[in-house]
Formats: structure tokens, C-alpha cells, sequence
């Protein structure tokens, strides 16, 4: 059947009529070469559309950029070049045994959890070359062309090659060897995905995958786990994550071109975007404790395992994104929390953050919406995106011309085995203010310096002293007494920029009052 259109003059919504044109609502479609008898509509309808409702599987709705100049009834024609259709943005549990969470619903009764289920579109890309190769997951490979300018789309890699992968993972191009490999692809020959094998193209040709004695395309299948979960390339190897193990695969030339060797077993994987390679070092989170490959595999000692895994959002692990911010030696992991849940009335996206400082071998939390994070290379600073904007990150010193909120926080520490109460008369605070764009002159470079006392674990904090710290603060006079004490420094004025060095406090044995 070809593409028709009914249009009314007093209306920008027009219906296409195309039998099984399999859109949905949200997607893009491109009309070409229009005739529907007057020239006007003709422009209006060569153009790309989003799908504004699908009526059935054979029309649907779009919405013109002004009214029809011509009301048509099942008339006319066009050439249309559908899009991918758009991909959910939340992830939905199937029902059956294992939806859902352990003993939410009672013994021997049906799951309560939404029929159906659903995973996130999510994408791998890499460049070979000026040309960009990437994948959606558990899908089609495309291939982009710079010769061919930005105004041109990327190709299926199906109608460039003689045998690539028609559904595949991931894909990852190895630099040192200019192959294209993809990760959980079909077979050659096959329709059927394999979720542990990896193939590889002919090296330096992105578009040969029939293996020969006279090239080096070919493929691997890893030994254990049940599906590859996500890959990640280093300078030396490419190290692949399954849902139970880690494998490293490396370049050995011919006749076997690559080799895969295991490295760990009892492992977990959160998911596609949680692990980063920061330079031979592997980092992610697994499903209750964060792990690094640096040589070996181990688990990395972590402060706040418990705030993250225990106000996790399980159904939406596919969103934690992993990112480097290589300018302060640290490992994000952006992640959705069950507070923000919709069960809970919130929006299911990433609002929470947990940064490990490699360099320091320290953690730290804080609440964030952000959905993505590439580091600065290409750009002076770190990008990172939300639902809707883009941000520069480590740039200035506030929210936008807005203040913002930093601050440091210690546990509380004590003397000894903290059985007895101690004093506190003064603090050297040692804070520097370089780089800071407010005034000193006026008062407002400068700091909030809070300590509290604590009279027991279990007692809370019952004393605080509030002290200003400015750039010329030398001391701090106090009066606390406790068992224990604890430091927060905290800022919320604009363009203050300010770092902790080593504070000393004047501490001593006391009794209680």
C-alpha cells in the first residue's frame, strides 16, 4: 500500500496512511518527493516529523508546522524513511517468578509487578579513525562516514560489509590493532544472538567479517557467565565483564588474532555503564560492593557501601553511569536512589552520586541528577548531562552566579578509646582561599567552621561552636567538651573557592560538668 495523507485546512494534524509501518508514538519519520496536488503542502510534508499518536498498525498522526492548504482524504503520495523507533526511558519489571523484590508479594502468589517488562535503549560508540562506529545494545551496528559530511546519517553496518554481526552487545574498536570487535553478537550465518561471543572485523577493515586464512577476522566465545554484561578497553587489553566473571582479551596476532584468559570468577556487574577504565586500571560497582581489576581483581574497602546499596532503585540499575574525573583522581557513579523511585512519587532517574578518590583511597556521597559523564580531553572540562541540559563541571566557583553549597565533614574522633570526656579551646584551621573570585576586602572570602560534641555514640551531638574562617584567620577560640568531637566546614557563599590543609586543634583530657 502507499503512503497517503487525509489532512483538514483548519487543522495542523494530518494522518499517514501506511499499512504496517510498525512507529510508535515519539518516534521520526522523513517524507520525500510529496505530490499531493499543491505545492504548499508539498513543502510542509517534506520534512522530518516525531509521530505525535499512532491511530492503529496502518496510520498514524503528525503535526504539521501549519495548517494544510489542501484537505485530502486517503490521497496523495510520499516517500518515508522511518527512524529507530525511541526507546523507553524506564525501565519496567516483567511478572512471573524473580520480578520483583524477594517476599513483596506473598508466598505461592502471583507477582505484582507490571507485565511486560522492558530494558533501557542504550549505546556503545567508538571511533575508528575520523569515522564513528557504534551500536545499540543487543542491536544494529551503524557506521558514520566523515567524508560524507554531518548532514549525512550513519549506515547499517549490514549494507556496508559481507558478513557483519546483525545484532551485537557492545562494540569497541582496539586501538593498538584497528579491529572492530563486538561483544554478545550473532554468529556468522546467524540470526540468533549469542551473548558471549565476540567478533571481530579484518584488521583495518571495519566492513570484513568472514574469517580466512588471509585475514584476521574471526571469533571467541568466553568460558563462563551466562551473557556479557559490558566491555571495557584499556592501553594493554580489553577487559570484559559477564554477569559472574572477568576476562582480559588481548591482541596475539596470527593465526589466532586475539586470546581470552579469565581472571576472576564470583563476581557481579551492575551494569552496561558502571564500569571505567582509568588507564590499565578497571573500576565498577557489582550488585552490593564496588571492585577494581588493576592487575588483579579485588574489592575495593568501601565507608558507604551501606547509604548507597540500601536506598538503591534496583529496577533501574541500567541508569548508573560510571565516569573519570582524572583532574582530582576520582571514579563517579551517578545512580538512582528508592527514595527517588515512582513508587515512592519520585521520577526514577539518577539523583545520587558516590565518588571514590583513587588517589587518596577515600569515598564520598552527595545528591546529583546527572546521566552521563565524559572527562575533559576533548573539551578543557568535564561534560556531564541531565534529563534535558548539558554542564560543564569544574568550571568557576558557584551554581551559575548562585551560591552553592560545599562542604567537608569528618567522623567523630575522640582520644584514646573515647572513655573519657575531652576539651577543646582552639583551632589553627589552615584553609587557603587561592583562586577564589570574591572580595576579601568585604568579608565575604571566607568559610563556616562548626564542631560539635558528642557525649556517647547513641547520645547525639549536644554542644556547637560556629567559628568564620577568612583568609587571614590564624586562630579559633572555643569551648567544647565531650566523649567525642566532629568538624564540618562548610561554604554557601558565591565564587569561593577554598581548600582544607591540615587543621590543628588544641585538645586535651577533662571530666564532665
Amino acid at each position: 500500500m502507499a503512503i497517503t495523507f487525509t489532512t483538514s485546512t483548519s487543522s495542523t494534524l494530518a494522518t499517514v496512511n501506511d499499512s504496517g509501518h510498525g512507529a510508535i508514538a515519539g518516534s521520526y519519520v522523513t517524507f520525500s518527493n510529496a505530490d499531493t496536488g499543491n505545492l504548499g503542502l508539498n513543502s510542509k510534508l517534506n520534512n522530518e516529523f516525531s509521530i505525535t499518536s499512532v491511530t492503529n498498525s496502518n496510520s498514524y498522526v503528525i503535526t504539521l508546522s501549519a495548517n494544510a492548504d489542501t484537505a485530502l482524504s486517503s490521497a496523495g503520495s510520499a516517500d518515508a524513511e522511518y527512524q529507530i523507533n525511541v526507546g523507553i526511558n524506564t525501565v519496567v519489571p516483567g511478572d512471573g517468578w524473580g520480578a520483583g523484590t524477594w517476599g513483596a508479594d506473598g508466598w505461592g502468589s502471583a507477582s505484582g509487578e507490571t507485565a511486560g517488562g522492558g530494558t533501557l535503549r542504550l549505546w556503545s560508540q567508538d571511533n575508528f579513525g575520523e569515522d564513528l562506529i557504534f551500536n545499540q545494545r543487543d542491536g544494529f551496528i551503524f557506521y558514520w562516514d566523515k567524508t560524507l559530511g554531518t548532514s549525512s546519517r550513519a549506515q547499517n553496518l549490514l549494507e556496508l560489509s559481507d558478513a557483519a554481526p546483525r545484532k551485537s552487545r557492545k562494540v569497541i574498536v582496539s586501538e593498538r590493532d584497528r579491529h572492530v570487535i563486538c561483544f554478545g553478537a550473532t554468529p556468522l550465518g546467524s540470526n540468533t544472538q549469542d551473548r558471549l561471543l565476540v567478533r571481530f572485523s579484518h584488521q583495518e577493515n571495519p566492513f570484513f567479517w568472514t574469517p580466512a586464512a588471509t585475514n584476521t577476522a574471526g571469533d571467541l566465545r568466553v568460558g563462563s557467565g551466562s551473557e556479557i554484561v559490558t566491555a571495557v578497553k584499556t592501553r594493554r587489553e580489553i577487559i570484559i565483564l559477564t554477569d559472574t566473571s572477568v576476562h582480559s582479551m588481548q591482541f596475539i596476532g596470527p593465526p589466532f588474532t586475539f586470546g581470552i584468559n579469565q581472571l576472576a570468577s564470583a563476581i557481579t556487574v551492575r551494569g552496561f555503564n558502571t564500569a571505567v577504565a582509568v588507564g590499565d586500571a578497571v573500576y565498577w560497582m557489582g550488585y552490593d560492593r564496588f571492585y577494581v581489576y588493576d592487575g588483579r581483581v579485588q574489592v575495593i574497602p568501601c565507608s558507604v557501601r551501606d547509604h548507597v546499596f540500601r536506598d538503591f532503585n534496583e529496577n533501574q540499575s541500567d541508569k548508573v553511569y560510571a565516569g573519570v574525573n582524572s583532574a582530582f583522581g576520582e571514579v563517579f557513579w551517578f545512580y538512582p536512589s528508592a527514595t527517588n523511585s515512582g513508587a515512592n512519587g519520585g521520577t526514577d532517574e539518577n539523583d545520587r552520586y558516590v565518588v571514590y578518590n583513587y588517589d587518596q583511597q577515600i569515598w564520598y556521597v552527595g545528591n546529583l541528577a546527572r546521566t552521563s559523564w565524559v572527562d575533559r580531553g576533548v573539551y578543557q572540562y568535564p561534560m556531564a548531562t541531565d534529563s534535558n541540559l548539558v554542564y560543564n563541571h569544574e568550571k568557576g566557583n558557584d551554581n551559575d552566579g548562585a551560591s552553592m553549597l560545599s562542604f567537608i565533614e569528618s567522623s567523630p574522633l575522640d582520644i584514646q578509646d573515647g572513655d573519657q570526656f575531652v576539651f577543646i579551646r582552639r583551632m589553627i584551621p589552615d584553609i587557603s582561599f587561592d583562586n577564589s573570585d570574591a572580595d576579601a576586602s568585604d568579608g565575604q572570602k571566607g568559610v563556616f567552621m562548626q564542631l560539635t560534641a558528642q557525649r556517647s555514640p547513641a547520645g547525639g551531638f549536644v554542644k556547637t561552636s560556629t567559628q568564620t574562617v577568612l583568609s587571614d584567620t590564624e586562630l579559633n577560640h572555643l569551648r567544647l567538651r565531650g566523649r567525642s568531637f566532629g568538624l564540618r566546614i562548610l561554604s554557601t557563599t558565591p565564587k569561593v573557592h577554598w581548600r582544607l590543609g591540615t587543621p590543628r586543634v588544641d585538645i586535651r583530657a577533662d571530666g564532665d560538668r
